[in-house]
């Protein structure tokens, strides 16, 4: 599987996760990895220096730092901050918006993307280039929320962006909140992770900065399992394909008929933690 990863990795532990996981799959082909929102540099750097932690070179380009309608962008404000010597890591140069466009329509039907930040790369790439909504393989979106008309994050971050994305007409999978909160990751998990050489140690101190963030001893792994519905898609279950609609202010609705997308339905909890767990420990295993 040759894909690309869109991130706003550092912020929330489960883009690291979802990393690690790629990382840990060998029937990836992680082509390369585009960050978004914020300080997209930082997000870049802290992608190499985990990649690198694993043994792996990875092409690696900042995005868009802003989001369509350069709304207030937040920011934790622990992002790299375990890395104190961040800088020395170099991202590649290059416009990421553009990288999407090249990666996906010089490879019809070949490329799969997943998005597991605010859209706005991707609704870039979308308008730059028609034909890159026909010709990427698939979307793997992590976002909205199906069960409820709160918003989810990386929707309400720049619900512009997802509009474009979603009435695009690519072809899309979306795992919204009422299935990614229903997976949690322990102090079980976490040591489990953290055998998995110098990336498992780094994403365990990542993991501990998230729960003291939120005062809490658990995260749910959103990003993560995202990718899983790429990887093993016979562990969900899905919706018939239809479409997306995204309100002003982030909120989502699904609606049976009319589209591309499909929205997951149901994960089995236990096995969808193990699986993360699983593949990350397979970062490990690298001579």
């Amino acid at each position: 599987m040759h894909v690309i990863f869109d991130t706003d990795i550092g912020t929330d532990v489960d883009d690291a996760l979802a990393l690690a996981v790629l990382l840990g799959s060998p029937e990836v082909d992680l082509l390369g990895c585009t960050t978004v929102y914020g300080d997209t540099l930082l997000r870049a750097r802290l992608t190499k220096r985990l990649a690198r932690l694993a043994s792996r070179s990875l092409t690696v380009l900042p995005g868009s730092a802003e989001t369509l309608t350069s709304r207030e962008v937040w920011w934790a404000g622990h992002e790299g901050r375990l890395f104190p010597d961040l800088s020395s890591e170099k991202a590649d140069e290059g416009d990421a918006v553009a990288y999407l466009v090249d990666q996906v329509t010089s490879a019809p039907g070949e490329v799969d993307v997943v998005a597991v930040g605010p859209l706005t790369n991707i609704a870039r790439a979308v308008t730059a280039a028609p034909s890159f909504a026909r010709d990427v393989r698939h979307l793997w979106i992590m976002g909205g929320r199906f069960d409820d008309p709160a918003p989810e994050h990386n929707l309400k971050c720049d619900p512009e962006a997802a509009a474009v994305v979603f009435g695009s007409g690519a072809p899309i999978t979306v795992t919204g909140l009422e299935i990614t909160t229903t997976v949690r990751m322990d102090a079980d998990d976490v040591a489990a992770i953290a055998e998995a050489g110098p990336l498992g140690e780094a994403l365990k101190a990542e993991i501990e900065q998230w729960w003291r963030f939120w005062k809490s001893e658990w995260n749910c792994p959103h990003d993560p399992i995202t990718v899983l519905t790429m990887l093993v898609p016979e562990l969900f279950a899905f919706s018939p394909e239809g479409r997306v609609v995204v309100g002003e202010d982030g909120s989502s609705t699904f609606e049976p008929e009319g589209g591309r997308t499909r929205i997951t339905t149901s994960a089995p909890v236990r096995q969808v933690a193990q699986e993360i767990v699983r593949r990350i420990a397979a970062t490990g295993q690298v001579s």
